[in-house]
């Protein structure tokens, strides 16, 4: 095999490894944000998903007895460490009977359960 021969076959193969990692990494076509003419249209396209997923968020309900910390922290005024004692609270005491019985938990007050009441449940 001449040298140019062995070249030009590792470039083929080269090619083809680069090409076939490049067609694994991209992104499916139904995962693909739409191309825009101006920064305008991009920038009211990606209000807009923020704003869809915001709402998503806002409207789901949540069942404190079975939440993951995650879930809890979608809560207005929930931050991780008051997720984590809500979680803790439930794992020393047993399920909530109530919604109003969150306030129980250290760092959450009858303000912070007005505030999620429509997003609150309790199932057992």
């Amino acid at each position: 095999m001449s040298a140019h021969y062995k070249a030009s076959f590792i470039n083929l193969i080269t090619n083809a490894a680069f090409g076939f990692a490049l067609l694994i990494m991209m992104p499916s076509s139904g995962n693909a944000a739409p191309c825009f003419d101006n920064p305008q249209s991009a920038y009211e396209y990606l209000l807009a998903q923020e704003n869809a997923k915001t709402e998503a968020r806002d409207q789901s309900t949540i069942n404190i007895n079975r939440a993951s910390e995650g879930e809890l922290v979608s809560l207005n005024g929930i931050g991780s460490s008051k997720a984590q004692a809500i979680i803790l609270y439930r794992d020393m005491f047993g399920d909530f009977k109530t919604v109003d019985e969150l306030a129980k938990v250290k760092g959450i007050g009858a303000k912070t359960v007005e505030k999620n009441r429509s997003r609150l449940r309790v199932q057992h």
